[in-house]
C-alpha cells in the first residue's frame, strides 16, 4: 500500500510576516512517528509543506493528514481534493482533537488523541474492511512505542534535523494552552521509558539535539535518569522547561552537565493577577530573576515567552516587558497575542461571555486578535506587539541585553545567538533557497558549545565562531 502523510503549511508560514528559518528549524515528528507503525510492504513517504511542494497530482493509496488550527482549512483542502479522486484519508492532530465535529466531514477517519494506539489499531481495522469513523485514544503509554521513521525525513531540509520527543503533554493545565484538548479524557503527561529515549538518541548522528518536549523537565525522576545516562555523551541540546522546574533541586545542573545549553521559558506575564487568570500557579512566587540567574550560570541561554492581552495588562505592559528582557539579559523572545484557542478552557470562557469576534482559524495564529479585549483596545494590542518584537530586537537591546553577562565570552555568545537569529533574514532565505541550510549547523553549535569560565580563554568563544565563518 502506497501512504503519504502531509504536514500542511500553516498559515502564518505563508504570510508577509514570514520568516522561512523558523519553518525550516527542525522536523516535525508525529507523521515519522505513526509512520512507525505501517508494514515493511508500505511504501510511505512524507510531505512538509514548510519546506517543499506538496504534489497533489499523485496516487497514493491512503493519505494521512496532520492538522493545527492555521493550516485546518489548508488540511481539509487537501483532503477534499484526494477524497474526491477516490484515495483513503485520515485527519489527525490537535485542531481535530479540538473540534472533531468540523474535521469529520473532511475524512474517511479522524483520530482524536495522541495516534500511539489508535494509529496500530486502525491499521489492523482496516485490513480487515473494518474501520470505525473515530478513533479515541484512551490508554496513553510510550511504552514499546517502535523507532521512528527518520528515513522519511530529508534532513538536508532543516537546520536541526535531529528532533526528538521522550515525553508526551505537561503536568499543568494553563487556561490558554492548546495541547489540553489534546490530552483530554486519559494521561495528560507520561513519558518513555529511560532506556528507550537513550536507545533514540544514540540513532542520532551528530551532537546536537533539538527535544520538542513541552516540558523536558516535567517528570523530575525521568528526567534525572535521562540526563544521566546523556552525561558523557557528547550532546548539546535545546528544550523547553518552566520556572519552578529550572528552581527545583538540582535537575536544571544536571540537565547542563548533560549537555542543555538553551531553554524556551514560559514567562508569559510579569503580572501575578494574570497569572491567576491563566492558572499559570508554577510560576506564582517564583523568582524570575533567580531562576534566570541560575540559567546564566550555567552558560543556558534563555528564550524567553510572553504573552500580551490578558486581561490585567495595560498600554505599559509592552515596554515594561521589552525592558524587564533587556534587562535580564533574554538572549531571544518569543511575544504572543493572546489566542482563545478551541478546546481551551480560555475559548469556553471567552465564548461564553460572547468575546470571540469570529472563527476564521487562519487568523488564529498568536500575530491577531481575534476576541474582544480588556484593559486594552484590540489597536493598541496589535501595535505593542508588534512594537515589542522591533524593539527587542534592535542592535541597541541586543547589544545591551549582552553587556547583562558578567563575561565577555557570554556577552558575545549572546550577541552572536541573538543578531544571527534575527538579523541575517537573507542569509537564512539564501541558505534554504539554496538547500545549504544544513552547511549552516557548525557556526549554530559552536555558539551553543558550552564556554569555559576562566578569564584567560575569555576570547574562545570569539576564536571559534570567526574560525566556523572562515
Amino acid at each position: 500500500m502506497k501512504i503519504k502523510f502531509i504536514l500542511p503549511a500553516l498559515t502564518e508560514a505563508k504570510s508577509p510576516y514570514w520568516r522561512p528559518i523558523k519553518y525550516s528549524l527542525f522536523p516535525p515528528l508525529g507523521l515519522a512517528t505513526l509512520a512507525a507503525y505501517t508494514n515493511d510492504t508500505d511504501e510511505c513517504w512524507i510531505e512538509d509543506e514548510h519546506v517543499m511542494e506538496v504534489n497533489l497530482n499523485d496516487d497514493p493509496d491512503m493519505v494521512i493528514i496532520q492538522v493545527y488550527i492555521t493550516n485546518a482549512f489548508r488540511a481539509y483542502e487537501i483532503a477534499d481534493h484526494y477524497r474526491s479522486r477516490g484515495v483513503f484519508v485520515c485527519l489527525g492532530g490537535l485542531h481535530v482533537s479540538s473540534l472533531p465535529e468540523e474535521a469529520a466531514p473532511h475524512a474517511d477517519v479522524i483520530f482524536i488523541g495522541p495516534g500511539e494506539e489508535t494509529f496500530p489499531q486502525f491499521l489492523k481495522d482496516y485490513a480487515k474492511n473494518q474501520h470505525q469513523k473515530k478513533y479515541f485514544s484512551a490508554k496513553r503509554t510510550l511504552t514499546g512505542v517502535p523507532p521512528i521513521r527518520r528515513d522519511l525525513i530529508q534532513r538536508k531540509l532543516y537546520l536541526v534535523p535531529n528532533s526528538i520527543v521522550v515525553t508526551r503533554g505537561c503536568p499543568h493545565h494553563c487556561t490558554f494552552c492548546y495541547k489540553d484538548a489534546f490530552f483530554e479524557g486519559g494521561k495528560g503527561f507520561y513519558v518513555q521509558e529511560v532506556d528507550d529515549a537513550l536507545a533514540e538518541i544514540d540513532r542520532l548522528p551528530g551532537k546536537h539535539l533539538y527535544f520538542l518536549d513541552d516540558h523536558l523537565l516535567g517528570h523530575t525522576r525521568f528526567a534525572r535518569a535521562l540526563f544521566d545516562g546523556m552525561k558523557g555523551m557528547g550532546r548539546l541540546f535545546q528544550s523547553a522547561a518552566t520556572i519552578d522546574s529550572i528552581l527545583r533541586g538540582d535537575l536544571i545542573e544536571k540537565a547542563a552537565e548533560a549537555g542543555l545549553r538553551s531553554l524556551f521559558v514560559g514567562f508569559e506575564t510579569l503580572s501575578p493577577e494574570n497569572l491567576i487568570q491563566s492558572n499559570k500557579r508554577q510560576n506564582l512566587k517564583r523568582d524570575y530573576t533567580e531562576a534566570i540567574n541560575r540559567l546564566h550560570s550555567l552558560g543556558i541561554m534563555i528564550n524567553g515567552s510572553f504573552v500580551f492581552g490578558l486581561d490585567h495588562d495595560d498600554p505599559d505592559v509592552f515596554k515594561r516587558t521589552v525592558d524587564w528582557s533587556v534587562q535580564h539579559g533574554i538572549t531571544t523572545a518569543t511575544f504572543h497575542i493572546l489566542t482563545p484557542y478551541p478546546g481551551t478552557a480560555l475559548f469556553k470562557q471567552m465564548e461564553s461571555q460572547d468575546r470571540i469576534l469570529h472563527r476564521q482559524w487562519d487568523l488564529y495564529d498568536t500575530r491577531e486578535v481575534v476576541y474582544k479585549t480588556k484593559g486594552l483596545s484590540a489597536r493598541q494590542l496589535k501595535e505593542g506587539y508588534d512594537w515589542s518584537y522591533k524593539s527587542f530586537y534592535s542592535w541597541s537591546n541586543i547589544a545591551k541585553a549582552s553587556l547583562q553577562h558578567d563575561q565577555l565570552k557570554h556577552q558575545v555568545k549572546h550577541f552572536t545567538y541573538a543578531g544571527g537569529w534575527k538579523k541575517f533574514e537573507t542569509l537564512w532565505n539564501f541558505m534554504i533557497k539554496s538547500r545549504r541550510l544544513n552547511n549552516m549547523r557548525p557556526l549554530l553549535e559552536a555558539i551553543l558549545s558550552k564556554v569555559r569560565t576562566s578569564d584567560h580563554r575569555s576570547v574562545e568563544l570569539t576564536q571559534s565562531v570567526e574560525g566556523q565563518l572562515s
